[in-house]
């Protein structure tokens, strides 16, 4: 099997996919108007998601999640997810979810193959939570965790956005929550994108301030796991949990990227803060474009750049996060 290595001797096991960018939620930081249609063209279907993994598949990725926006949006999501989990070569699927439909389907989305499930939750204050995502489901997305736990899945990750003046002084509940739950939280810089720089600049707080709290309470580093993805992950001997920071203006960040990006519409980006994306739509219609398909993903990995530049406010055509799928 084939190992896509970029000219910086990267390899890449991991499709980030997302399936659509509508989200239900109207988060501070990403969506606070809420979704805004800006593109005419349909999703990808089921078939063309099919193709394009299986075409991923033979380049050596095994590793799928499902992203968005909200990818439970779909009401095919399940369909999508078995599809995907079906596919010769892939050996992990995951997806990140709102959770506000979790409860209800946790049991059905681990059955249609998928694994391991990230879970946002900004905040454990129910008043903050609603201030946050604009809606009041702090005790439903709790819920779905149970729920999720009860399905059986390998992995649950819990995703907390770190907000300068707004959760930043949650770590002691949060800490608290996973003493006697085997959870990993983590911890996510806020990243500036083309729409919220006023938000960023009031908000923005590094992950190296938490590192720091956790170094103090005596938390240490993990080693990473193989298809792992950039987080830097602590455990400490009292606590069943785990806590992982993902910290992208930290030194040397880029230097582990293991993974591609396609979007809802097709168009695979090299990185979340690229200028622009390359589509792959026209290679998705038929199973006989896969070699096509394949040397053009590899072709186009030879564009890669060794970095991102977000230290220096440049974030890219990135408007917002749902828009690649994070």
């Amino acid at each position: 099997m084939k190992t896509l290595i970029d000219p910086h001797g990267r390899s890449f096991s991991y499709l980030r996919l997302s399936i659509t960018d509508v989200c239900n939620y109207r988060c501070q930081y990403c969506l606070p108007d809420g979704y805004q249609k800006t593109d005419a063209q349909t999703f990808l279907s089921p078939d063309e998601i099919g193709n394009l993994v299986s075409g991923m598949a033979e380049l050596g990725l095994w590793k799928v999640r499902l992203t968005g926006g909200e990818p439970t949006v779909r009401k095919d999501f399940a369909e999508i997810a078995a599809r995907v989990s079906s596919t010769p070569g892939i050996r992990r699927v995951a997806t990140t979810t709102n959770g506000y439909r979790l409860a209800e389907n946790a049991q059905l989305w681990r059955d249609a193959g998928i694994s391991a499930i990230n879970v946002s939750v900004d905040s454990l204050d129910r008043q903050r939570f609603a201030d946050i995502t604009g809606h009041d489901h702090l005790h439903k997305v709790l819920d779905g965790i149970t729920a999720a736990r009860d399905a059986g899945f390998d992995s649950i990750k819990v995703n907390t956005v770190l907000l300068r003046g707004v959760n930043d002084q949650e770590l002691t509940s949060f800490l608290e929550w996973i003493r006697h739950e085997n959870l990993s939280i983590r911890f996510i810089e806020l990243m500036e994108t083309g729409t919220n720089k006023d938000y960023f600049n009031r908000h923005h707080i590094s992950g190296q301030e938490i590192q720091n709290r956790l170094d103090a309470l005596g938390w240490t580093m993990r080693q990473r796991e193989e298809g792992a993805g950039p987080a830097q992950e602590f455990e400490h001997p009292d606590y069943k949990g785990r806590i992982g920071i993902i910290a992208p203006y930290s030194k040397d960040f880029c230097n582990t990227c293991n993974r591609l990006r396609v979007t809802a519409r097709g168009k695979l980006h090299l990185c979340l803060f690229g200028n622009g994306g390359h589509s792959l739509r026209h290679l998705l219609q038929d199973r006989s474009q896969q070699s096509e398909l394949k040397a053009t993903i590899s072709s186009l990995l030879e564009q890669k750049a060794p970095t991102h530049l977000l230290h220096f406010h440049q974030t890219g055509t990135t408007p917002h996060l749902a828009s690649l799928g994070g």
